[in-house]
Order: structure tokens, then sequence, then C-alpha cells
């Protein structure tokens, strides 16, 4: 096959740059934007990096080789990017550093016109289709010192053994599917990510028994939208989610972000009887008004949506939802935002992402003339935010006094002398012990309710 042939041309030329970095030291710095996809991405970039002999650094001041990993979702990302790649100038002089940007960000033209013209010090252009071919890219740079750019606009491939360096030992990101085919209005994914390419089951499969073998416990599976996963004849999500579920040692299987309109009734009934498929169900709302949802191009409707969750409550006992929502969508009234608070109120999620509409260039959304005033969205933001947190509040009481399997993650990020872990509804427990108990799933008697995380001591 044509994409296994590059990968075994890009392996040749890892072993061409390994070869000129040998005796070296040669250090890395990557910084990663958005979703868990891009944060995938990056742990192939390092896995590549590090077989190129770059070791990598917290601290770019001492890289000999930046990369940008980009994301293209919000605006303000892109104010971040810009603001960063002034700061790497000096770097770069100083350390004579590559600097290489890649991500969903460079599939969009204005954004390499304006790194054309006002970042000429970058190095390497790369998009979210050939980030395989990043040892090319590195070996010609170093080899010819001129700038490149690799970026395709039609829709990539999927690409098998690509070099992978995780950031976790017990818990692993495996993407099932790329792209996207559904065009919401607001969203520039499709545009950027491609149309939706699934990978074949047996490779998924494959990976996923690999990480269990070398002791993960818990698998996050990725996708722009993982329930429209198409692996063959006769072999959807559901299929792949009883497969992965019958994996000795695999403990914990999750999975983002799904759409509800592809939630068919196999796919409900697969994870009410995986036992190892968490009951936490992150499920895209954006609106709870059927006209917003509408002009967002989501495909179902306010009692759909609701129609759904209640399916899925009678099915699946103890199941819980989190979500995401946008406030301030252009044309959305009073009523449609009280719909959406209507929805919050009734479904009772257990956490939700809120968003302030941001305009992207290329979207539909952004053409439309009824924006909202910004005024307006951080007004609707905060009454939502006040509901939410209630919500999560009285939700987090439920848990004090009950007995949760915790898999320990390692030490909280605010106390270096307590331990952190999730709840199978991927709640944050805090918990006084010792670590020897790290990357093992324990039982923990939940103690207090701190909103934002639960405490909780092993039993």
């Amino acid at each position: 096959m044509i994409e296994k042939e590059e990968i075994k041309i890009q392996k040749e030329y890892i072993k061409k740059v390994k070869k000129l970095n040998e005796g070296k030291n040669l250090k890395y710095y990557i910084l990663t934007m958005g979703c868990s996809l891009n944060e995938n991405d990056s742990e192939k970039i390092c896995g590549m990096l590090e077989e190129m002999n770059y070791i990598k650094t917290e601290e770019p001041t001492n890289a000999n080789i930046i990369i940008f990993n980009t994301c293209c979702i919000r605006e303000n990302a892109e104010d971040k990017l810009f603001g960063k790649l002034g700061e790497m100038k000096k770097i770069k002089i100083d350390n004579n550093s590559i600097i290489a940007i890649g991500g969903c960000m460079t599939q969009e033209k204005h954004i390499i016109e304006k790194l054309n013209k006002s970042y000429p010090y970058v190095d390497i252009i790369f998009g979210t289709h050939t980030l395989h071919k990043l040892p090319e890219n590195i070996s010609k740079l170093l080899e010819n010192n001129t700038k490149i750019e690799d970026v395709l606009d039609i829709d990539g491939k999927i690409y098998e053994d690509i070099p992978i360096k995780r950031n976790d030992a017990v818990k692993a990101s495996v993407t099932i599917m790329n792209g996207c085919n559904n065009f919401c209005s607001y969203c520039i994914v499709p545009y950027v990510r491609g149309r939706e390419r699934s990978r074949k089951p047996e490779d998924i499969l494959k990976e996923i028994k690999k990480l269990a073998e070398d002791g993960y416990k818990e698998i996050m599976l990725l996708g722009q939208n993982v329930n429209s996963y198409n692996g063959g004849i006769e072999y959807n999500f559901s299929n792949l989610l009883i497969d992965i579920n019958k994996i000795n040692g695999i403990e914990r299987i999750r999975f983002i972000s799904p759409h509800p309109k592809d939630f068919t009734d196999d796919v409900i009934d697969a994870i009410a009887k995986c036992e190892k498929v968490c009951k936490v169900i992150h499920l895209p709302l954006q609106s709870g008004s059927t006209n917003v949802l509408k002009a967002m191009n989501r495909k179902y409707t306010k009692e759909q949506y609701l129609s759904l969750v209640k399916k899925m409550k009678d099915k699946i006992p103890n199941i819980a939802f989190t979500t995401d929502i946008i406030v301030g969508f252009p044309g959305e009234t009073e009523k449609d935002f009280k719909d959406t608070l209507d929805v919050v109120k009734k479904v009772n999620f257990d956490q939700v992402f809120m968003f302030i509409y941001s305009r992207r260039v290329g979207t539909v959304a952004d053409k439309m003339e009824n924006q909202i005033p910004e005024e307006i969205k951080h007004e609707r933001f905060n009454k939502l935010k006040e509901l939410v947190e209630k919500q999560i509040e009285e939700n987090n009481n439920k848990y004090i006094g009950t007995v949760q399997k915790i898999l320990i993650d390692g030490t909280s990020k605010t106390n270096k002398n307590t331990l952190s872990g999730r709840t199978d509804s991927n709640k944050i427990v805090v918990i006084e012990a010792d670590n020897k108990y790290i990357n093992q799933i324990v039982n923990v008697k939940i103690t207090e309710n701190c909103i934002w995380y639960l405490k909780g001591k092993i039993i």
C-alpha cells in the first residue's frame, strides 16, 4: 500500500537525521494547543523527534527545535500563536533553533499568508495531513537550509505505525478516525481536518492490545465524531466498543466526541452491556433552542436531544452526561437562551464546557448578519455559569459517603503532597496517600465536596 511505503520512507529519514544528531545532545520543545486529537498528534510528533535523537525540554530557551501544534477553533488561539512566535525570534537567533508550525491553523490560507509575511523566520510549516512527513521536512531543512511549506488542501490518508511517545503511563488516547462530514455552521474543523476517514478495526485493536501489554489501563477513543466510525461492512462504533471491551488488561474505555444524531440504539446497547465502557457520556448540546440548532446545522431538535437523553437514562442506570454549549450564537434570542437553560435543568449535566461564540473566518456563521453584542454574550454566559455551578455542587454532594473506584493519575497539580485520580464518571478526586498507589485503581471513600473536585480516603 502507498501509505505503508510512505511510512517506510519517513523511517529512513528518521535514521538519516538521527545519524546527523549523534552526540550533539539536541533538545526539542513542543507547545500543544487545542483538543485531545491535537494532543494525540503531538505524541506522534514527540515520538518521531525522539527517534531522531532529540530530547524533550520544557524550556523553549533550551531548545534546538521548537514546534507549535496549533488549533483554530477559537480566535484567541491565533493571538496566542503569534504572541509566542514573537517571543521565539530571539531564541532562534541565540540557539540557531528550527521553528516549525503545524496543526489545524496551518490549513487556513490567511494564516500561512500572515506567517510568510510577518514571521519569515519560521522554518517549517506543515498541515494536519502531512504530520507524518516531519522527518523528511527536518532532513531537507538541515540539508538545504531552505524554508519548507508542506500543506495539503485535499483530505489526508490514514497512516499507521507512526512512532509515538505517550505522555502518561496508565492512560492512553487512541485516534479511531479523522475528519468530519457535518459542517456545523460555526466550525472550521471539516475544512482543516478534512472529511471522515476511519482506521481499520484490526489496526485499532492491535494498538490497544499493545497498550494493554504495556500496562495501560484506560483508553480514550478519539475522533471529531467518534460514533460515526465506519470500520467496513457491518462494522461500526458499537462493534468496536464490544471488541475493545474484550481486551484483557484494559479496565476503562472512554470516548470523545460523539454527535447526538449518530447515537443509534446499537451504540447505546453496547455502552449498557460493556462493563469497561465508562457510564459518563459527553453529549454536545451546543444550544437548547431548535431554531439556533437549525442555524448551527446540528441536525437535531431540542426535543430529539431530550428524547435521546431519556432513552439513555432508561437503558443505562446511573449514567452521567457532560456537554458543550455555545452562548451568543448569531441570532440567539432571549427565548433561545432560556431554551438552553431549560435543557441544562432537565438533563442535569455533571459538567458543562461553556463557550462564548467566537467568529471563525471561513465558516458560514461568520457571514451571518445578526451577530450578538459582546455584552449580551457575557451576560448570558454568566447566567449559564451560575446554573451549572449550582448543579455541579448538588451532583457532587451525592458522592459523599460513597465508595468509588479511582484510577490514580499521579500527584495533584495544586498540592504535590496529595494524589489525584478520577472516578468512572470522570470526577477528579484528591487523596492523601502514598505514591505507591499511582497508576493503580483503588477503592476510595468520598469525604468532601470541593465543587471542582472531591476529596476522599483509600479504604
